[in-house]
């Protein structure tokens, strides 16, 4: 028997990539993989994350005592949701590290792809 969500995909009730604009997952395909009992089973494929370098810079922010990447996120991109971009934007893949020490740089970035503005 599989779980209810995956028996919604597998009807097509649910769109295959469930996840709103604002996701790091969102128009990330799904796939799906049948068990040897014959269960189906339907998985996010895999997300890479994208390289630094494909992100224009705008601003820097430096980490203080006891701060989060939430609130970070909150006052830079105006959704503490959006924390996931501050880590795509510096390299990094647990959030965490990015407040780790006081004092670091956390670079503000444009969403990845969009060209910024050229240094002379």
């Amino acid at each position: 028997m599989s779980d209810p969500l995956s028996a919604l995909f597998q009807t097509g009730v649910l769109n295959q990539t469930p996840f709103p604009s604002s996701s790091r997952y969102h128009g990330l395909a799904t796939a799906k993989l049948k068990r040897p009992d014959g269960t189906v089973v339907t998985y996010l494929r895999r997300r890479f994350v994208p390289q630094p370098e494909n992100f224009a810079t705008i601003g820097e922010h430096r980490v203080a005592q006891g701060e989060r990447l939430d609130h970070i996120a909150a006052r830079h991109l105006g959704d503490p949701e959006q924390f996931w971009r501050l880590c795509d934007a510096n390299g990094v893949l647990w959030p965490g590290d990015l407040t780790a020490k006081v004092g670091g740089i956390v670079r503000l970035t444009l969403p990845e792809g969009v060209p910024g503005p050229r240094s002379e």
